[in-house]
């Protein structure tokens, strides 16, 4: 079906609905490769930079149970800005750090902002987009927040090899911060147009996707229970890809730290990697369109496992450096051919009748991957080393990329886009 039969038109939406979270996405670009070396350089040790780097997940997990709430109750666009105010007040609380858990706190709430922000363009995507153009849609949705994750740590690079400061990555992510604000003020409101087509004849202004969000944060543990199945099943894959992707944001900066590279070094190469993951964001929606979603996430699943896995060996031989810089790129790779696929999923999944409670539980489930791998990286580093770590997350992953071969087939058509066009 074409854009002219559905009367939608993507590039009508673009700008207002993915620039905020590219600018959004620059600023948490710019810090994330870092944050491990700052709080070595404010007296943490490797397993408690770690710790310090798994709050940014941590406090997405946390941010996700009242961020439906949120949405709901003031609007999409109030939640986008006041997710912008509580990241200048995270990013602030770093600027301004004596220790590494003064750190922490402040990474913690850069977490939670990002929950709100994300279930805010999640929620209108898979309500204001028709079915057929949901996995590009989404894939674009999370090759925006990719692109800020290429485009962030090579603006860290850059400001840190000029500054010789490594927390001049704070101030990026503030005036980022600071810019959405402003845009998210002056630019058209995407989601008023959807406000007018859902008003109904009682004058009804509420709109499917502040629907959804309302409905996200009720019943969240009740509705993990009624959907036990697909949750313990299916959702265990989904968590493990979540892990993969956070242990992934965690590791290759520890490595770096471990190699003694300096933070520009790091952020240069872990931009690269980011380079190759957004290069494949679009690709991944033509993928999961076109053949059905297992051809994503499978591939997807295997490469961020086996490149994990090889890295773990990696750390004493003479090309550290270099093995470092391929397994980065793998990886990248390997996380962009998988892009939107957990939002393409979940969409995919829910009750057509009633979307939102499931989504808000497969939410849920996948961010508990995503701030449990890094907790888990750091305890194994505490006790072991960095290199059982990596190689622990590298099984995982394969085991992950068997569960979703198993159970993709049985609870999501091979071809999604065909069968509902």
């Amino acid at each position: 079906m074409s854009d002219a039969e559905t009367g939608f038109r993507f590039r009508s939406i673009a700008l207002p609905a993915l620039l905020p979270s590219l600018l959004f996405a620059i600023g948490e670009g710019s810090i994330i490769p870092i944050i491990p070396a700052i709080a070595q350089d404010l007296g943490a040790g490797l397993a408690l930079a770690g710790f310090i780097a798994a709050m940014i997940m941590v406090g997405e997990l946390i941010g996700d149970i009242p961020s439906g709430w949120i949405v709901s109750r003031i609007g999409e666009r109030r939640a986008m800005v006041g997710a912008s105010l509580v990241s200048i007040i995270g990013v602030t609380t770093c600027i301004v750090a004596s220790g590494p858990w003064m750190l922490g706190v402040g990474i913690f709430l850069l977490g939670l902002s990002t929950a709100t922000f994300a279930l805010a363009r999640h929620a209108f995507m898979t309500t204001f987009v028709p079915l057929q153009f949901r996995a590009r849609a989404l894939s674009t949705l999370g090759g925006t927040f990719r692109a800020g994750w290429f485009v962030g740590p090579f603006i860290a690079a850059g400001l840190i090899a000029l500054t010789s400061h490594a927390e001049i990555v704070f101030w990026v992510h503030l005036a980022c911060a600071v810019l959405v604000i402003v845009l998210l003020l002056v630019m058209p409101d995407p989601t008023a147009g959807a406000a007018a087509r859902a008003q109904t004849t009682e004058g009804t202004h509420e709109t499917e996707g502040e629907h959804l969000v309302a409905e996200e944060s009720h019943g969240l543990f009740r509705t993990v229970w009624n959907f036990r199945g697909v949750l313990a099943r299916l959702g265990t894959g989904v968590a493990i890809v979540g892990a993969l992707r956070a242990s992934r944001s965690v590791i290759l900066p520890l490595w770096a730290v471990s190699l003694d590279l300096s933070e520009s070094t790091t952020a240069l190469i872990i931009g690269l990697g980011g380079a190759m993951d957004f290069a494949l964001f679009y690709a991944s929606g033509q993928v999961m369109d076109r053949f059905g979603r297992l051809w994503s996430v499978v591939p997807s699943m295997l490469g961020m496992g086996i490149g994990l896995f090889v890295l773990a060996f990696t750390h004493d031989l003479q090309h550290a450096v270099g093995w470092f810089i391929g397994v980065t790129v793998l990886t990248g790779l390997a996380n962009g051919i998988g892009s939107g696929i957990l939002m393409t999923l979940g969409a995919d999944l829910a009750p057509k009748d009633d979307p939102a409670p499931f989504l808000g539980a497969f939410r849920f489930t996948g961010d508990a991957g995503t701030a449990a791998a890094p907790l888990l990286v750091s305890l194994v580093v505490a006790v072991a080393t960095l290199s059982l770590a990596t190689a622990i997350m590298g099984v995982i992953g394969v085991l992950g990329a068997g569960l979703m071969l198993r159970y993709v087939p049985r609870y999501v058509p091979r071809r999604p886009g065909r069968q509902s066009a």
